[in-house]
């Protein structure tokens, strides 16, 4: 028998019992999630954390002298940066792919085939971006100092580019959460079912599209060497790496969990009937509400015209 590679299906693991429970508590916990987050903790301490030690300073003083230094550049702060809110939701959805009979081995084995779907749609997206963000540099956003309104204090407009990609996604996050908690119709349900994979290809092409909105500091940096060399392929290439490093990173954390529980946590996820589907349901909606209020709703912060409740470490 094959293994599957289809996430799990509402319709049929039950997840109707109490949906509007969990996803009220799960829309809540994104909320909170985008009150208390940190870039500080998260692009700092963690990804410096990470990446620093390679390449011996700051990441913002990094100086990229070479093709050769922007791969490795691209791979390893694509590595730093897998602590974000929506590899909570990759991380769920590879979880129910490895609770397949057998032992540690056979269950990472499992997992092998659907990490490379991730990586095909994340490089295809993120890839073509690259390569088109070389060849238009001068008219992309997020290379743009320009502000909205008053130069010195107005909204910048790759902040403006960041909160209207990361909206979009966070959207189709929630749609994805809500049909999970079978509490919207899912259009592209005949297509995932005849091509078992499909949606981690989609899935993996909005990991891809993170770099689209991303204003991460160290991303900009390499973002401006590519476009310098007018080299399409090196755009392609390094936004690729940096998707890969991303996804691989996510990938070892979640082996690391499966070997440190000896599969125990993918088991606990199949023993009961919808568990897996609630599961992914609640990330998606927690990620899907983080990405629409600490993107979109907390532009209007940002731009001076709301309030957002702002923890005194983020000032």
């Amino acid at each position: 028998m094959t293994q599957s590679t289809s996430l799990p299906d509402p319709e049929l693991t039950g997840t109707r019992a109490k949906p509007w429970r969990l996803v009220l508590l799960s829309g809540l916990a994104g909320v909170v999630l985008a009150v208390l987050w940190s870039p500080h903790l998260v692009d700092k301490v963690i990804a410096g954390g990470i990446a620093g030690p390679i390449f011996g300073e700051d990441l913002a003083g990094v100086t990229i002298s070479g093709s050769g230094m922007a791969i490795a550049f691209a791979f390893v702060t694509g590595v730093a940066g897998m602590f974000t809110a929506c590899n909570v939701a990759v991380f769920s959805a590879l979880a129910p792919l490895a609770a397949q009979p057998g032992g540690t081995r056979s269950r990472v084995l499992a997992l092998l085939r659907p990490i490379g779907l991730l990586l095909a749609g994340a490089v295809v997206v993120s890839g073509l971006y690259g390569a088109i963000g070389v060849l238009f540099s001068d008219g992309m956003p997020q290379l743009s100092s320009a502000r909205i309104g008053d130069p010195e204090t107005g909204l910048p407009v790759r902040i403006l580019q960041a909160g209207i990609v990361f909206g979009v996604i966070g959207l189709i996050m929630l749609w994805r959460g809500l049909s999970y908690a079978g509490l919207a119709r899912n259009p592209l349900a005949g297509l995932f079912a005849r091509r078992p994979g499909a949606e981690l290809v989609f899935l993996g092409g909005l990991m891809g599209a993170f770099l689209i909105g991303r204003p991460y500091p160290p991303f900009r940096k390499l973002y401006e060497y590519a476009a310098s060399t007018d080299n399409p392929l090196l755009g392609f290439l390094t936004f690729a790496l940096q998707s890969t490093g991303n996804i691989a990173g996510v990938a070892v954390l979640f082996l690391l969990v499966t070997f440190a529980t000896r599969g125990r946590f993918q088991r606990w996820l199949t023993a009961s009937p919808g568990r897996a589907a609630r599961v992914s349901a609640a990330a998606f909606i927690l990620v899907g509400t983080f990405f629409v209020c600490y993107w979109t709703v907390k532009l209007g912060y940002r731009a001076g015209v709301l309030w957002w409740p702002n923890m005194p470490y983020n000032t």
